[in-house]
Order: C-alpha cells, then sequence, then structure tokens
C-alpha cells in the first residue's frame, strides 16, 4: 500500500530504477535542476492526455527542467512501443514493483511531483490536470528566485 503523500516543503525521497536501456538512474543525479516526475501507464487515458505537454515543457525548459516519466508495473516492451508511437523523447524509467509509487504516495494515475533545484517537493498534481501552462508557471517560479524567497517569508 502506498505511504502518504510527500508534504509541499520537505526532501523528496531518492530512489533508483532503470531507464528503457537499464540504466539505473536517481533522483539526487538531477540535483540544481527542477525535476517532473511524472507517473502514468499505457493504459492510463488522462496520462496520454497530459504527455505532449510534459514533452513540450522538456524540449522548451530543458536547462533548467528535467522531466522522468514512470511507469508503473509494465513491461518493458509495451512501454517502449508506447512511447516510440507517440514520439516522445523525455526519460522513461520502471517502476516495476511500484516501489517509488508507493514511495510517492500513489494512488490513482497519473501523478506528477514537481521537486525544485535543492530536492525539495513543490508541488504535488493528481488526476489528468498538468497542462503546458502549469509546467511553465511552475518552473518559473522555481527558477525566480525572488518569488522563492517572497513565499518563504
Amino acid at each position: 500500500m502506498g505511504q502518504r503523500v510527500p508534504v509541499v516543503g520537505t526532501p523528496a525521497a531518492d530512489f533508483q530504477l532503470p531507464d528503457l536501456t537499464g540504466r539505473l538512474r536517481s533522483l539526487s543525479e538531477f540535483k540544481g535542476k527542477v525535476v517532473l516526475l511524472n507517473f502514468w501507464a499505457t493504459w492510463c487515458k488522462p496520462c496520454t492526455t497530459e504527455m505532449p505537454a510534459m514533452q513540450a515543457g522538456y524540449d522548451q525548459l530543458q536547462d533548467k527542467l528535467v522531466v522522468l516519466a514512470i511507469n508503473e508495473l509494465e513491461d518493458v516492451e509495451k512501454v517502449r512501443e508506447h512511447i516510440r508511437t507517440y514520439g516522445h523523447t523525455f526519460p522513461v524509467l520502471l517502476d516495476r514493483d511500484n516501489r517509488v509509487a508507493n514511495q510517492y504516495g500513489v494512488f490513482g494515475l497519473p501523478v506528477s511531483v514537481f521537486i525544485d533545484q535543492h530536492g525539495v517537493v513543490q508541488e504535488y498534481i493528481k488526476g489528468g490536470l498538468l497542462t503546458e501552462e502549469k509546467i511553465h508557471q511552475v518552473v518559473k517560479r522555481l527558477d525566480d528566485p525572488s518569488s522563492r524567497s517572497a513565499a518563504l517569508r
């Protein structure tokens, strides 16, 4: 069963998962950039619907944003085919035993978690509510030191 949803303002739990080539990737290797974790599955229509926004954000904000699409419980070939069919180029990680999804309190798909440059959870979005505009807004807010310090006051 999933753990509690991570609280905004708390450190994001580090993890290691294989990508589609089998290479192990960890959250901590992306410190210094905003990270968008997106938990998804090929059968999830809202997941597929929001992926073009993730791709656009990834393409436009590569110097500031890392997108990690974390697939839950599916066969690597099925995931590869889905990614190839839709032409996505962002990194896809395989959560074969749902360990990371459980770690992040994921119950139902899709779920998106924004993590700031310092490894702190900044936003948790449940359901197919992720848009290109939302991605740009969050990255801009997290990338602007004046808005970050204003939020801390």
